[in-house]
Protein backbone atom coordinates (compact mmCIF):
# COMPACT_ATOMS: atom_id res chain seq x y z
CA UNK A 1 0.00 0.00 0.00
CA UNK A 2 1.03 3.24 -0.54
CA UNK A 3 1.30 5.70 1.84
CA UNK A 4 -0.63 9.09 1.68
CA UNK A 5 0.46 12.07 3.47
CA UNK A 6 -1.08 12.80 6.61
CA UNK A 7 -3.84 15.05 6.94
CA UNK A 8 -3.89 18.26 8.55
CA UNK A 9 -6.53 19.00 11.13
CA UNK A 10 -8.47 21.68 10.03
CA UNK A 11 -11.63 23.72 11.39
CA UNK A 12 -14.81 22.99 9.90
CA UNK A 13 -14.83 26.68 8.38
CA UNK A 14 -11.34 26.21 7.02
CA UNK A 15 -12.33 23.40 5.59
CA UNK A 16 -15.31 24.74 3.38
CA UNK A 17 -12.61 27.06 2.05
CA UNK A 18 -11.14 26.19 -1.77
CA UNK A 19 -7.42 25.79 -1.07
CA UNK A 20 -5.14 28.52 -3.09
CA UNK A 21 -3.64 27.37 -6.18
CA UNK A 22 -0.14 27.86 -6.73
CA UNK A 23 0.68 31.02 -8.92
CA UNK A 24 0.92 30.66 -12.44
CA UNK A 25 4.92 30.91 -13.41
CA UNK A 26 5.80 34.68 -14.21
CA UNK A 27 7.05 35.14 -17.96
CA UNK A 28 10.04 35.47 -19.24
CA UNK A 29 11.98 38.79 -19.99
CA UNK A 30 12.78 37.70 -23.09
CA UNK A 31 8.37 37.17 -24.37
CA UNK A 32 7.24 39.76 -22.83
CA UNK A 33 9.91 42.13 -25.37
CA UNK A 34 7.45 44.71 -27.50
CA UNK A 35 10.34 43.41 -30.12
CA UNK A 36 8.86 39.72 -30.03
CA UNK A 37 5.16 40.85 -29.73
CA UNK A 38 5.58 43.03 -32.61
CA UNK A 39 7.38 39.94 -34.45
CA UNK A 40 4.54 37.30 -33.37
CA UNK A 41 2.08 39.88 -34.84
CA UNK A 42 3.85 40.30 -38.22
CA UNK A 43 4.03 36.35 -38.43
CA UNK A 44 0.41 36.29 -38.40
CA UNK A 45 -0.42 38.84 -40.67
CA UNK A 46 2.11 37.16 -43.08
CA UNK A 47 0.33 33.79 -42.54
CA UNK A 48 -3.09 35.18 -42.85
CA UNK A 49 -1.67 36.79 -46.47
CA UNK A 50 -0.23 34.18 -47.17
CA UNK A 51 -3.70 31.92 -46.80
CA UNK A 52 -5.45 34.34 -48.38
CA UNK A 53 -3.00 34.67 -51.28
CA UNK A 54 -3.01 30.62 -51.52
CA UNK A 55 -6.93 30.40 -52.27
CA UNK A 56 -7.21 33.80 -54.17
CA UNK A 57 -4.36 31.71 -56.49
CA UNK A 58 -6.10 28.51 -56.01
CA UNK A 59 -9.68 30.40 -57.66
CA UNK A 60 -7.85 32.72 -60.00
CA UNK A 61 -6.10 29.22 -61.58
CA UNK A 62 -9.57 27.58 -61.89
CA UNK A 63 -11.54 30.63 -63.19
CA UNK A 64 -8.68 30.91 -66.01
CA UNK A 65 -9.18 27.11 -66.88
CA UNK A 66 -12.98 27.12 -67.08
CA UNK A 67 -14.63 27.77 -70.40
CA UNK A 68 -15.70 31.52 -70.92
CA UNK A 69 -19.52 31.88 -71.41
CA UNK A 70 -19.65 33.22 -75.02
CA UNK A 71 -21.86 30.83 -77.28
CA UNK A 72 -20.54 32.41 -80.53
CA UNK A 73 -17.61 33.96 -81.43
CA UNK A 74 -17.30 38.06 -80.98
CA UNK A 75 -15.47 41.12 -81.41
CA UNK A 76 -14.71 43.43 -78.88
CA UNK A 77 -12.85 46.60 -78.95
CA UNK A 78 -10.82 47.68 -76.68
CA UNK A 79 -9.88 51.53 -76.48
CA UNK A 80 -6.14 52.70 -75.97
CA UNK A 81 -7.23 54.59 -73.04
CA UNK A 82 -8.72 51.66 -71.60
CA UNK A 83 -7.27 50.53 -67.91
CA UNK A 84 -7.30 47.01 -66.27
CA UNK A 85 -10.61 47.64 -64.72
CA UNK A 86 -11.96 49.26 -67.79
CA UNK A 87 -11.45 46.02 -69.98
CA UNK A 88 -12.94 43.65 -67.16
CA UNK A 89 -16.35 45.62 -67.34
CA UNK A 90 -15.99 45.92 -71.39
CA UNK A 91 -15.21 42.30 -71.55
CA UNK A 92 -18.11 41.43 -68.98
CA UNK A 93 -20.90 43.64 -70.71
CA UNK A 94 -19.59 42.13 -73.93
CA UNK A 95 -20.27 38.51 -72.37
CA UNK A 96 -17.02 37.46 -72.90
CA UNK A 97 -16.28 37.11 -69.27
CA UNK A 98 -18.44 35.86 -66.48
CA UNK A 99 -16.08 37.08 -63.28
CA UNK A 100 -15.94 40.60 -61.77
CA UNK A 101 -13.34 42.89 -61.90
CA UNK A 102 -11.40 41.69 -59.25
CA UNK A 103 -11.57 38.27 -60.17
CA UNK A 104 -10.04 39.13 -63.74
CA UNK A 105 -7.31 41.19 -62.52
CA UNK A 106 -6.71 38.28 -59.85
CA UNK A 107 -6.15 36.32 -63.23
CA UNK A 108 -4.62 38.89 -64.97
CA UNK A 109 -1.75 38.80 -61.85
CA UNK A 110 -1.85 35.28 -61.80
CA UNK A 111 -0.57 35.09 -65.64
CA UNK A 112 2.15 38.02 -64.52
CA UNK A 113 0.34 40.32 -67.34
CA UNK A 114 -1.22 43.76 -65.70
CA UNK A 115 1.25 45.56 -68.35
CA UNK A 116 1.28 43.23 -70.98
CA UNK A 117 -2.61 44.33 -71.81
CA UNK A 118 -3.15 45.63 -75.54
CA UNK A 119 -5.62 47.77 -77.26
CA UNK A 120 -7.42 46.81 -80.00
CA UNK A 121 -9.98 45.25 -82.13
CA UNK A 122 -10.42 41.17 -80.75
CA UNK A 123 -12.26 38.51 -81.99
CA UNK A 124 -12.62 35.97 -79.03
CA UNK A 125 -13.59 32.48 -79.65
CA UNK A 126 -16.73 30.91 -78.45
CA UNK A 127 -16.30 29.77 -74.99
CA UNK A 128 -12.43 30.93 -74.49
CA UNK A 129 -11.45 30.79 -70.93
CA UNK A 130 -10.05 33.26 -69.20
CA UNK A 131 -7.07 32.63 -69.72
CA UNK A 132 -7.34 32.13 -73.56
CA UNK A 133 -8.74 35.93 -73.14
CA UNK A 134 -6.08 36.92 -71.27
CA UNK A 135 -3.33 35.63 -74.11
CA UNK A 136 -4.82 36.78 -76.98
CA UNK A 137 -4.91 40.49 -75.67
CA UNK A 138 -0.83 39.75 -74.23
CA UNK A 139 -0.38 38.48 -77.74
CA UNK A 140 -1.91 41.52 -79.90
CA UNK A 141 -4.01 39.05 -81.92
CA UNK A 142 -6.19 42.13 -83.25
CA UNK A 143 -8.72 41.57 -86.57
CA UNK A 144 -7.41 42.02 -89.53
CA UNK A 145 -9.12 44.11 -92.10
CA UNK A 146 -8.80 43.27 -95.90
CA UNK A 147 -8.96 46.06 -98.48
CA UNK A 148 -8.59 44.68 -102.53
CA UNK A 149 -7.37 47.41 -104.48
CA UNK A 150 -7.99 46.24 -108.08
CA UNK A 151 -5.62 46.84 -111.19
CA UNK A 152 -5.83 49.59 -113.40
CA UNK A 153 -7.14 52.38 -110.99
CA UNK A 154 -6.21 55.90 -110.97
CA UNK A 155 -4.81 57.28 -107.43
CA UNK A 156 -7.50 59.19 -107.87
CA UNK A 157 -9.98 56.50 -107.63
CA UNK A 158 -8.34 54.99 -105.16
CA UNK A 159 -7.70 57.53 -102.25
CA UNK A 160 -11.46 57.51 -102.75
CA UNK A 161 -12.06 54.03 -101.86
CA UNK A 162 -9.46 54.46 -98.79
CA UNK A 163 -11.93 57.59 -97.99
CA UNK A 164 -15.43 55.14 -98.04
CA UNK A 165 -13.44 52.57 -95.60
CA UNK A 166 -14.75 53.31 -91.96
CA UNK A 167 -12.03 51.05 -90.82
CA UNK A 168 -9.82 53.41 -91.36
CA UNK A 169 -9.07 56.53 -89.96
CA UNK A 170 -7.60 60.13 -90.91
CA UNK A 171 -7.48 62.31 -93.83
CA UNK A 172 -5.25 62.05 -96.96
CA UNK A 173 -2.76 64.87 -97.40
CA UNK A 174 -2.71 64.76 -100.94
CA UNK A 175 -3.26 62.54 -104.34
CA UNK A 176 -0.28 60.34 -104.74
CA UNK A 177 1.24 60.32 -107.88
CA UNK A 178 -0.06 58.14 -110.70
CA UNK A 179 1.73 54.85 -110.92
CA UNK A 180 3.09 54.82 -107.38
CA UNK A 181 0.85 52.60 -105.62
CA UNK A 182 0.50 48.63 -105.88
CA UNK A 183 -3.08 47.46 -106.35
CA UNK A 184 -2.79 44.60 -104.25
CA UNK A 185 -4.91 42.85 -101.32
CA UNK A 186 -3.96 44.90 -97.66
CA UNK A 187 -4.52 43.88 -94.47
CA UNK A 188 -4.85 46.21 -91.84
CA UNK A 189 -5.98 46.71 -88.18
CA UNK A 190 -9.21 48.60 -87.08
CA UNK A 191 -7.90 52.58 -86.47
CA UNK A 192 -4.80 52.13 -89.28
CA UNK A 193 -4.89 55.83 -90.97
CA UNK A 194 -4.93 56.01 -94.61
CA UNK A 195 -1.90 57.69 -94.65
CA UNK A 196 -0.25 54.67 -93.79
CA UNK A 197 -2.22 52.28 -96.10
CA UNK A 198 -0.73 54.79 -99.04
CA UNK A 199 2.95 54.40 -97.66
CA UNK A 200 2.69 50.88 -97.48
CA UNK A 201 1.49 50.54 -101.54
CA UNK A 202 4.18 52.82 -102.54
CA UNK A 203 6.42 50.66 -100.46
CA UNK A 204 5.28 47.41 -101.92
CA UNK A 205 5.42 49.21 -105.61
CA UNK A 206 8.87 50.23 -105.50
CA UNK A 207 9.85 46.52 -103.85
CA UNK A 208 7.98 45.29 -107.08
CA UNK A 209 9.01 48.00 -109.50
CA UNK A 210 13.00 47.07 -108.84
CA UNK A 211 12.44 43.35 -108.82
CA UNK A 212 10.36 43.50 -112.22
CA UNK A 213 12.96 46.09 -113.63
CA UNK A 214 16.15 43.69 -112.47
CA UNK A 215 14.29 40.77 -114.54
CA UNK A 216 13.22 42.83 -117.87
CA UNK A 217 13.90 41.52 -121.11
CA UNK A 218 17.61 43.16 -122.06
CA UNK A 219 15.91 44.37 -125.77
CA UNK A 220 12.79 46.01 -123.77
CA UNK A 221 12.45 49.46 -125.62
CA UNK A 222 11.55 51.43 -122.24
CA UNK A 223 14.34 53.63 -121.13
CA UNK A 224 13.82 53.39 -117.37
CA UNK A 225 11.89 51.96 -114.74
CA UNK A 226 9.12 55.12 -114.30
CA UNK A 227 8.61 54.49 -118.14
CA UNK A 228 7.84 50.77 -118.27
CA UNK A 229 5.28 52.04 -115.18
CA UNK A 230 3.92 54.31 -117.92
CA UNK A 231 3.82 51.23 -120.73
CA UNK A 232 2.34 49.12 -118.34
CA UNK A 233 -0.52 51.22 -117.00
CA UNK A 234 -1.61 51.25 -120.96
CA UNK A 235 -1.36 47.64 -121.15
CA UNK A 236 -3.40 47.17 -117.75
CA UNK A 237 -6.27 49.11 -119.06
CA UNK A 238 -5.97 47.77 -122.67
CA UNK A 239 -6.99 44.34 -121.53
CA UNK A 240 -7.91 42.40 -118.46
CA UNK A 241 -6.90 38.75 -119.84
CA UNK A 242 -4.07 37.24 -118.41
CA UNK A 243 -3.14 35.35 -121.61
CA UNK A 244 -3.11 38.54 -123.76
CA UNK A 245 -0.82 40.85 -121.83
CA UNK A 246 2.84 39.65 -123.21
CA UNK A 247 1.07 40.29 -126.49
CA UNK A 248 -0.37 43.14 -126.09
CA UNK A 249 3.00 44.62 -124.31
CA UNK A 250 4.69 43.30 -127.43
CA UNK A 251 2.30 45.37 -129.77
CA UNK A 252 3.28 48.60 -128.38
CA UNK A 253 7.06 47.71 -127.95
CA UNK A 254 6.84 46.75 -131.46
CA UNK A 255 5.22 49.89 -131.85
CA UNK A 256 8.10 52.09 -130.74
CA UNK A 257 11.02 50.22 -132.00
CA UNK A 258 9.11 51.02 -135.51
CA UNK A 259 8.22 54.69 -134.39
CA UNK A 260 4.73 54.24 -134.78
CA UNK A 261 1.87 56.30 -132.67
CA UNK A 262 0.47 53.97 -129.71
CA UNK A 263 -2.86 54.70 -130.37
CA UNK A 264 -4.31 53.86 -127.09
CA UNK A 265 -7.73 54.75 -126.81
CA UNK A 266 -7.35 54.82 -122.67
CA UNK A 267 -4.97 57.39 -122.96
CA UNK A 268 -7.41 59.54 -124.96
CA UNK A 269 -9.92 58.99 -122.07
CA UNK A 270 -6.35 60.54 -119.48
CA UNK A 271 -6.07 62.98 -121.55
CA UNK A 272 -9.43 63.87 -121.50
CA UNK A 273 -10.35 63.37 -117.43
CA UNK A 274 -7.22 62.82 -115.48
CA UNK A 275 -7.15 60.75 -112.83
CA UNK A 276 -11.21 60.12 -112.70
CA UNK A 277 -10.27 57.30 -114.96
CA UNK A 278 -13.70 57.08 -116.65
CA UNK A 279 -15.43 59.53 -119.57
CA UNK A 280 -18.91 58.15 -118.69
CA UNK A 281 -19.66 58.13 -122.50
CA UNK A 282 -18.04 57.07 -125.90
CA UNK A 283 -15.00 59.04 -127.66
CA UNK A 284 -16.11 61.50 -130.01
CA UNK A 285 -14.19 61.41 -133.04
CA UNK A 286 -13.54 65.23 -132.41
CA UNK A 287 -11.47 63.88 -129.43
CA UNK A 288 -9.65 61.53 -131.11
CA UNK A 289 -6.89 64.19 -132.98
CA UNK A 290 -7.83 66.47 -129.69
CA UNK A 291 -4.13 67.01 -128.07
CA UNK A 292 -3.17 66.93 -124.86
CA UNK A 293 -0.32 65.62 -123.21
CA UNK A 294 -1.38 61.86 -122.78
CA UNK A 295 -2.91 61.54 -126.32
CA UNK A 296 -1.48 58.95 -128.47
CA UNK A 297 -3.18 59.56 -131.14
CA UNK A 298 -1.20 63.00 -131.12
CA UNK A 299 1.85 62.68 -129.72
CA UNK A 300 4.59 60.23 -130.42
CA UNK A 301 6.32 57.72 -128.25
CA UNK A 302 5.15 57.57 -124.29
CA UNK A 303 2.52 59.71 -122.72
CA UNK A 304 4.70 61.39 -119.98
CA UNK A 305 3.58 59.30 -116.93
CA UNK A 306 1.55 55.91 -116.23
CA UNK A 307 -2.13 56.65 -116.70
CA UNK A 308 -3.24 54.26 -113.71
CA UNK A 309 -1.73 51.78 -111.52
CA UNK A 310 -1.04 48.21 -113.04
CA UNK A 311 -1.24 45.36 -110.92
CA UNK A 312 2.20 42.92 -110.34
CA UNK A 313 0.66 41.07 -113.57
CA UNK A 314 0.83 43.77 -116.50
CA UNK A 315 4.28 44.88 -114.71
CA UNK A 316 6.03 41.58 -115.72
CA UNK A 317 3.99 41.18 -119.40
CA UNK A 318 5.58 44.43 -120.31
CA UNK A 319 9.32 43.78 -118.54
CA UNK A 320 9.02 40.92 -120.70
CA UNK A 321 6.74 40.91 -123.79
CA UNK A 322 6.30 38.02 -126.23
CA UNK A 323 8.77 37.68 -129.06
CA UNK A 324 6.29 38.82 -132.00
CA UNK A 325 5.88 40.89 -134.83
CA UNK A 326 2.19 42.07 -134.36
CA UNK A 327 1.62 45.69 -134.44
CA UNK A 328 -2.47 45.56 -134.19
CA UNK A 329 -5.22 44.04 -131.94
CA UNK A 330 -8.93 44.20 -132.35
CA UNK A 331 -11.53 42.72 -130.71
CA UNK A 332 -12.81 39.42 -131.63
CA UNK A 333 -16.44 39.51 -130.18
CA UNK A 334 -15.41 36.81 -127.82
CA UNK A 335 -13.84 38.65 -124.75
CA UNK A 336 -10.63 38.78 -126.36
CA UNK A 337 -8.72 40.24 -129.40
CA UNK A 338 -7.37 39.37 -132.76
CA UNK A 339 -3.75 40.49 -133.28
CA UNK A 340 -2.17 40.94 -136.39
CA UNK A 341 1.17 41.76 -138.22
CA UNK A 342 -0.03 43.62 -141.19
CA UNK A 343 -2.31 46.72 -141.89
CA UNK A 344 -4.47 44.78 -144.33
CA UNK A 345 -5.54 41.76 -142.37
CA UNK A 346 -6.10 44.18 -139.57
CA UNK A 347 -8.35 45.40 -141.64
CA UNK A 348 -10.08 42.46 -141.89
CA UNK A 349 -10.44 41.53 -138.68
CA UNK A 350 -11.99 44.98 -137.84
CA UNK A 351 -14.64 44.03 -140.73
CA UNK A 352 -15.38 40.98 -138.79
CA UNK A 353 -15.91 42.99 -135.92
CA UNK A 354 -18.60 45.03 -137.80
CA UNK A 355 -20.15 42.03 -138.95
CA UNK A 356 -20.60 40.34 -135.52
CA UNK A 357 -22.25 43.93 -134.34
CA UNK A 358 -24.42 44.36 -137.21
CA UNK A 359 -25.96 40.42 -136.48
CA UNK A 360 -25.94 41.73 -132.77
CA UNK A 361 -28.28 44.39 -134.08
CA UNK A 362 -30.29 42.66 -136.05
CA UNK A 363 -31.28 40.02 -133.57
CA UNK A 364 -31.48 42.59 -130.60
CA UNK A 365 -34.43 43.08 -129.31
CA UNK A 366 -36.14 46.85 -129.93
CA UNK A 367 -35.83 47.99 -126.52
CA UNK A 368 -32.14 47.36 -126.81
CA UNK A 369 -31.64 49.31 -130.18
CA UNK A 370 -30.12 52.42 -128.55
CA UNK A 371 -27.57 49.96 -126.71
CA UNK A 372 -24.13 51.68 -126.35
CA UNK A 373 -21.78 50.87 -129.19
CA UNK A 374 -18.90 48.78 -127.93
CA UNK A 375 -15.53 51.38 -126.72
CA UNK A 376 -12.99 48.82 -128.72
CA UNK A 377 -13.89 49.05 -132.20
CA UNK A 378 -12.26 51.49 -134.94
CA UNK A 379 -14.33 53.69 -136.64
CA UNK A 380 -14.28 52.93 -140.42
CA UNK A 381 -13.94 55.54 -143.13
CA UNK A 382 -17.52 57.83 -143.47
CA UNK A 383 -18.91 54.83 -141.06
CA UNK A 384 -22.18 55.25 -139.39
CA UNK A 385 -21.69 54.18 -135.86
CA UNK A 386 -23.20 50.48 -134.82
CA UNK A 387 -25.45 51.07 -131.95
CA UNK A 388 -25.17 47.14 -130.55
CA UNK A 389 -22.76 44.74 -130.33
CA UNK A 390 -22.16 41.42 -128.76
CA UNK A 391 -21.51 41.67 -125.00
CA UNK A 392 -18.30 40.09 -125.42
CA UNK A 393 -17.07 42.67 -128.15
CA UNK A 394 -17.11 45.34 -125.11
CA UNK A 395 -13.84 45.59 -124.41
CA UNK A 396 -10.94 47.67 -124.13
CA UNK A 397 -8.19 47.90 -127.15
CA UNK A 398 -5.23 49.65 -128.30
CA UNK A 399 -2.71 50.23 -131.67
CA UNK A 400 -5.75 50.70 -133.83
CA UNK A 401 -5.68 52.13 -137.48
CA UNK A 402 -5.68 55.62 -137.96
CA UNK A 403 -9.31 56.54 -138.40
CA UNK A 404 -9.82 58.37 -141.64
CA UNK A 405 -13.24 60.44 -140.72
CA UNK A 406 -13.31 62.69 -138.26
CA UNK A 407 -15.53 65.33 -139.03
CA UNK A 408 -18.39 64.38 -137.25
CA UNK A 409 -18.74 64.70 -133.31
CA UNK A 410 -20.87 61.40 -133.06
CA UNK A 411 -19.17 58.87 -130.44
CA UNK A 412 -16.77 55.94 -132.08
CA UNK A 413 -17.26 52.37 -131.85
CA UNK A 414 -13.54 51.53 -129.96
Amino acid sequence: MSERAPISPRSPRAALEPEQLPPPPKRSRGARNPLVVAGNAIFTVILLLMLGAGGGYFYAKRALEAPGPLVEDRIVNIPRTAGTGDIAEILHREGVIDVNRWAFLAGVMAMKARSELKAGEYEFQKHASLRDVINTMVNGKVVQHALTIPEGLTSEQIVARLLENETLSGQVKEIPREGTLLPETYRFERGTTREQVIQRMQQAQRRLLAEVWERRSPDLQVRSAEQLVTLASIVEKETGRPDERTRVAAVFSNRLQKKMRLQSDPTIIYGLVGGKGTLGRQIKRSEIQQPTPYNTYVIDGLPPGPIANPGRASLEATANPARTRELYFVADGNGGHTFTESYDQHQRNVAKLRTLEKQAIDTAEPEDSNAAAPPDAPPAAAETPARASPPAARKRNGARTPPTAQNSDAPVQR
